[in-house]
């Protein structure tokens, strides 16, 4: 939806009203002058309610991004000089349909995409302090161009992948990324190129996706351990029903709702998700590591997480609307937040050694050592061959001879009992009387 009109109405004034709904503040803290003009009078500053509503205005007072380079994976960051200008110090395309700057919108129908995410993130608005103005408007931006679906010649996984080791070896301080796959799975690839990610020490945002598109749950890459991911709300700070999902990995809830954009051609636009929500707090994660160089990428996210908005009837957190609360800028840029030693979202390399499959190697061949075995006695030698009919050596000593021991005995009695049974009855007979 185009603004030209709408802006010349009582959006500015609805806008500053739903700033205070979400913040409960009743000024607008004037920033303090630097290289990038602000105007929270102008009718477009007015509308981007988050800068006030979400104490971003309040975090300019001590940094703007400076120093801090943010990746933008998303269709292309389009050249818009009064909002990009000498932001965009890189690009690459990694859809094969892109230019090699990255700076060609990918796709008929989602071009705008990631030039309305760059303006949210660090868009510099125009000289005279009016136009939008991203949240870190003095930070460095990477456009790495990708494709949805039929806008890319490469697959999708690939493409991420890909583009993450660009960013990492370009610069990048911080990743963002505003899509979804909606399923809860990611490709293996995804674990290497994530954990590249990580071990360079970037902090990784994600939308967490919205319900309008199809999304009921948080999907990949929402749900790798590691990354912040980002939750939803409208002007009230209430979880948007539309414009967010849910999710147990969420970690911090940003506006997602009555979100501006500058096209690819430089034309103001309306649009709500978290695809919206995300930059804002990778614009937060930009202030924070200007501000503390020294900060590792944990204790980024640990600041963003910790020093959260508290959601009124949340009693546990996480929460899978809110994650930790509502984003705050100005407390994750100046308060006291002690030191973690682990990143709060999650262990992407334990998940990886605890769920993943090991590689399997082959076997090593065992090692045999051999065994020395004393040498047989010679054989007995063969003996001459003869009939079969006459008796050889070994029949006689194995066969006749135990047979005539056996049989001679057995004879001998046999005798001897039928001697003894004749004398019995001829005895008989002589003993018996005459009739």
């Amino acid at each position: 939806m185009k603004l030209k009109a709408m802006l010349r109405s009582t959006v500015a004034a609805a806008a500053v009203a739903a700033s205070v709904l979400l913040t409960g503040a009743t000024a607008t803290p004037t920033p303090t002058p630097g290289p990038v003009p602000d105007n929270p009078t102008d009718p477009v500053r007015a509308s981007e309610y988050w800068l006030d509503g979400a104490g971003i205005r309040e975090a300019w007072k001590t940094t703007r991004g400076e120093g801090v380079t943010i990746a933008i994976i998303d269709t292309g960051i389009g050249k818009v000089p009064s909002v990009f200008g000498n932001a965009v110090v890189d690009g690459t395309d990694v859809s094969g349909n892109g230019s090699s700057d990255g700076r060609t919108p990918v796709g008929a129908v989602d071009g705008d995409h990631g030039s309305w995410v760059a303006s949210l993130a660090a868009g510099r608005g125009k000289a005279d302090g009016t136009g939008m103005i991203g949240v870190a408007p003095e930070a460095k931006l990477l456009s790495v161009s990708v494709g949805f679906g039929a806008a890319a010649a490469v697959p999708f996984v690939e493409q991420v992948a890909t583009g993450i080791r660009w960013a990492v070896d370009h610069g990048a301080d911080i990743i963002n990324m505003s899509f979804t796959t909606n399923t809860l799975d990611w490709d293996e690839s995804w674990d290497d190129a994530f954990l590249y990610a990580y071990e360079h020490d970037v902090v990784v945002v994600v939308a967490a996706g919205n319900r309008g598109s199809g999304t009921d749950v948080i999907g990949a890459p929402a749900t790798i351990p590691g990354v912040l991911t980002v939750g939803g709300v409208d002007q009230t700070g209430t979880a948007s029903v539309e414009a967010s999902t849910q999710g147990i990995t969420i970690g911090i809830s940003a506006p997602s709702e009555g979100l501006l954009g500058v096209s690819a051609d430089g034309e103001l636009s309306m649009w709500r998700g978290t695809s919206g929500a995300s930059p804002i707090v990778a614009g937060v994660a930009a202030l924070i590591r200007s501000a503390h160089p020294d900060l590792d990428a944990a204790n980024v996210i640990n600041r963003i997480v910790k020093t959260a908005l508290p959601v009124p009837g949340v009693t546990e957190v996480p929460d899978p609307l809110y994650g930790y609360g509502l984003l705050d800028a100005s407390a994750a840029v100046t308060a006291s937040v002690p030191l973690v030693d682990e990143n709060p979202m999650g262990d992407l390399e334990e998940w990886v050694r605890l769920y993943r499959r090991a590689q399997a190697q082959p076997a090593p061949d065992p090692e045999v050592t051999p065994v020395e075995i004393e040498p047989l006695p010679a054989a007995d030698p063969p003996t001459e061959p003869g009939s079969p009919l006459l008796p050889s050596a070994d029949s006689l000593r194995y066969g006749t001879l135990p047979l005539i021991a056996l049989t001679a005995p057995g004879i001998l009695i046999a005798l001897g009992v039928t001697a003894a049974a004749r004398r019995i009855r001829s005895a008989r007979k002589q003993s018996t009387p005459a009739p």
